[in-house]
């Protein structure tokens, strides 16, 4: 890449974060929701894991008809008894996750545990064998992580009720708290004059819409 191809690239660059800069107040309100809908799943724990089961039911759904499709338009090739087994394992899934959320959920609460513990007492064992470099965070995470996985397995089911909600609302407010603050960053930014830096060095002249000032 030559420098004039360089030079290029940076105004695409420069031109996408003026584009972003742009549409802050986006960024922000998409985050404020989140952490609102965040804040009600934590309120309701129980209600947010039932519904988290029901929509994984209905995603379940939607793949075993997918893969239904993909069976029909395939029936001619190799693919065919694989693409109607993994529908049928799809629709099943999905059609126990929606008529029975409660034992959804708690199925999920148990292969969590398994997971966190099993993930673990990896960490913990490869961190004390080997001692790589940082093998001491490697440690601490493994027994967090063991530690997690045994208070949902000694705590089953009432904390499996409401545990993936609990999950859900956290991770959806720290999303949340993502936009905002990448609405933020980007607002204080005038990467438009960069642009404009840009072309008076290449000699090219792009038009520039004036930066937005609404919610300014």
């Amino acid at each position: 890449m030559n420098a004039t191809d360089e030079q290029f690239a940076d105004m695409d660059v420069l031109w996408d974060l003026a584009s972003l800069r742009r549409g802050w107040g986006w960024f922000v309100t998409l985050g404020a929701m989140l952490i609102l809908v965040g804040t009600i799943a934590l309120a309701s724990q129980v209600t947010a894991s039932l519904v988290t089961a029901v929509v994984i039911g209905w995603l379940l759904l939607f793949a075993g008809a997918v893969e239904f499709a993909g069976a029909y338009w395939s029936y001619r090739c190799s693919g065919f008894f694989l693409h109607l087994l993994s529908g049928a394992l799809f629709a099943l899934l999905g059609a126990l996750f929606t008529r029975e959320p409660v034992n959804a959920i708690l199925a999920l609460a148990t292969l969590l545990a398994c997971l966190l513990m099993a993930r673990g007492i990896i960490l913990v064992t490869a961190a004390g064998t080997y001692q790589f470099e940082s093998w001491g965070w490697g440690m601490v995470s493994g027994s967090i992580d063991l530690v997690l996985g045994m208070i949902i397995w000694l705590g089953w089911p009432a904390v499996g009720l409401w545990m993936i909600g609990l999950f859900v609302g956290i991770s959806l407010m720290f999303r949340g708290f993502n936009w905002i603050g990448l609405g933020l960053a980007v607002r204080g930014k005038d990467w438009g004059a960069g642009v404009k830096g840009m072309s008076i060095a290449t000699g090219i002249s792009p038009v520039i819409p004036p930066p937005s000032h609404a919610g300014e």
